[in-house]
This record gives C-alpha cells, sequence and structure tokens, in this order.
C-alpha cells in the first residue's frame, strides 16, 4: 500500500508490483520492473529513498532513512539502491548506499552512510556498521562484516540473474 506522508506521494516505476501487505511511505522513488514483497516497509518519512530498476526487496525487509536535521537535507543519509539489486528475506536496510547488482543475504542489516560496491554480496545475517565503505565485486560476510574475497564471474553474473528471475517471478503476482 501506498503512504502520503507530509503531502509527498510515492512514485513507482511502470511494471512495478508492491504486495497488498507491503507499505510504502512518502518520499520514495521506484524504478521500472521492481517488486516489493509481503510484509515490507520501505519508510522515506524523515528522508527519501531512491530504488533503481529490476530490484527485488523480499519478504518482511525494513527499508528506512537517518534523520535529516538541515533544511537542504545535506546531513543525515537516505537510502539509495542501484539497478538489479536483490534484497533477501528480512534485511534491514538504513540510511545506506547499495549499488547496481548487488545481492543482500537474508538476515543483513546494513547501517547509516555504508555504502556496499557495485556487484558485491553481502552474506545473510552480517552486520554491515555505521559508514563502512566496501570496494566493488566483493563477497561481505560477518559481524562486524569484512571482505572475505572477490567476487569471480560467474558469482557476477548470477547477481544479474537473480534480480532478472525476480522481475519474471512477480509477473505471476500481476497477472
Amino acid at each position: 500500500m501506498l503512504h502520503v506522508y507530509k503531502n509527498i506521494t510515492p512514485s513507482i516505476g511502470a511494471k512495478s508490483w508492491i504486495a497488498p501487505s507491503a507499505d510504502v511511505i512518502g518520499d520514495v522513488t521506484c524504478g521500472e520492473d521492481c517488486s516489493i514483497w509481503f510484509g515490507c516497509v520501505v519508510r522515506g518519512d524523515v528522508h527519501y529513498i531512491k530504488i533503481g530498476n529490476r530490484v527485488n526487496i523480499q519478504d518482511l525487509s525494513m527499508i528506512h532513512v537517518t534523520h535529516y536535521k538541515k533544511e537542504d537535507k545535506s546531513d543525515g543519509n537516505p537510502t539509495v539502491i542501484g539497478d538489479d539489486v536483490t534484497i533477501g528475506h528480512r534485511v534491514m536496510l538504513h540510511g545506506c548506499t547499495i549499488e547496481k547488482a548487488c545481492l543482500i543475504g537474508m538476515s543483513a542489516t546494513i547501517l547509516d552512510g555504508a555504502v556496499i560496491g557495485k556487484e558485491s554480496i553481502v552474506g545473510a545475517g552480517s552486520l554491515v556498521t555505521k559508514n563502512k565503505v566496501f570496494p566493488p565485486r566483493s563477497l561481505i560476510m560477518g559481524s562486524p562484516a569484512k571482505v572475505v574475497r572477490a567476487l569471480n564471474e560467474d558469482e557476477i553474473k548470477e547477481l544479474y540473474a537473480s534480480a532478472s528471475r525476480y522481475v519474471e517471478f512477480k509477473e505471476d503476482y500481476v497477472r
């Protein structure tokens, strides 16, 4: 369900699908062919959230932001998610940046100011601490999370395939 907050209505791209039990609130811009699954909350109330194209946010995930204090929003942290990102079940993203074609494993938490470089995997249950920046093509795991190794080409291809599968999967729900 879409919710207006302070006269700001979420903007949802063409062919995107939001499950009936998901809530998208306020200053949220979502690209095309995205899916936001059952029980998710995407809350752009105290800063903005920008979601790229072909992003899937799986069941029970929470996307929020860091409150800004300055009128120009130059402090605080929005949440920005690039194209072709897979966000696993029960993930918490808070005021962070996920670059394109990443996979965020189930129950991972990524905190304020953190940046996950493009074409990376954050392992299930990992905790990415505040302001931590990871390079592209990394396998990131642990609590606190650290780079375990670089991803190989087959793993990187699978990141794009995962996003494509979810574009197809959501079509079963919109028919």
